[in-house]
């Protein structure tokens, strides 16, 4: 049974072909970081920008690109790729050099993409503009990590903005044309599986796609000093694969649903350590899928 509008088959439909995504480095910061809003970052961002498996941008565009091609090489036989700026905020510089990047990340043939990941509140109007430029060229996905749509919460992660600035940068997205991704955290910090939901059914409204990610302490960060106080929790893997299973019947057919789940580097995280076999979460997210017959797009009656 296909439960779920996956990013494989999306890819596969809009391309033609297996599509691998590249993840790669602009060498850029966060507004969240470098003091324009706070310098310690969101409580869970670990030290890389949640951007572990980027390559290093000490190398230049094209130089991460292929050593990314070569990571993958084995398995990529014919497929394209998307380049993904992954670390940090990677709207967040002057636009010359923005432009500068993007385009380099798009020259090579076998790059039918780009996938910008950056905050709801870093997309300037100079900065729509090069995004736009670009999406004529090749297709270009903005992924907003919204995280929850709780205000407490946000305040608590150190968000840094309110709701209002998403709902406001969808709309400055959706007016160039772009798709848009949306990531949320799944296992947040004083909230419960509603609230949770409801983030899911919000973002499915206004989101092309979303990453569904389950949260994840990780070494270096204020949340895994939270978590070693024995102030924060983290979801077994059966509560995480009920939520999840909800979450896929809240979200419409048309929503992508580009990740179910993540994982964290295994030399930096300290929980939930089920987590870090990724293929086996995978199989026992869709064997429960099996076994409740779960499908997107059905209405979840509580």
């Amino acid at each position: 049974m296909k439960h779920y509008n996956s990013l494989n088959d999306y890819n596969k439909s809009k391309y033609g072909c297996k599509v691998y995504k590249l993840s790669i480095s602009g060498g850029m910061t966060c507004p969240n970081r470098d003091g324009t809003l706070d310098t310690r970052g969101c409580i869970f961002c670990s030290a890389g920008g949640s951007g572990e498996f980027a390559e290093s941008c000490s190398l230049n565009i094209t130089e991460q690109l292929n050593r990314a091609k070569a990571r993958v090489s084995s398995k990529a036989g014919g497929g394209k790729y998307i380049a993904y700026l992954q670390p940090f905020t990677n709207t967040y510089a002057p636009t010359n050099k923005l432009r500068e990047i993007y385009a380099e990340a798009i020259a090579p043939d076998d790059i039918v993409g780009l996938s910008i990941a950056t905050r709801p509140d870093c997309l300037g109007d100079d900065v729509l503009e090069v995004i736009a430029e670009l999406n004529t060229i090749k297709p270009v996905t903005v992924e907003l990590g919204l995280q929850t749509i709780h205000e407490s919460t946000a305040q608590y992660i150190r968000r840094g903005y309110p709701l209002s600035v998403y709902d406001t940068a969808i709309d400055r997205l959706r007016s160039i044309g772009v798709d848009i991704v949306t990531h949320v955290i799944l296992g947040l910090p004083g909230e419960n599986d509603q609230m949770m939901l409801d983030t899911v059914s919000y973002v499915g409204k206004v989101t092309d796609g979303i990453k569904l990610q389950l949260l994840h302490i990780i070494e270096g960060t204020d949340l895994a000093d939270e978590y070693r106080a024995g102030k924060v929790r983290v979801m077994t893997m059966e509560e995480y694969g009920d939520i999840i299973c909800k979450a896929v019947e809240l979200l419409p057919p048309n929503v992508v649903i580009h990740r179910l789940t993540g994982d964290g580097a295994k030399h930096s995280l300290i929980a939930p350590m089920w987590s870090a076999d990724k293929k086996r979460v995978l199989n026992y997210l869709n064997h429960l899928m099996d076994e409740r017959d779960t499908v997107q797009g059905r209405i979840y009656k509580k």
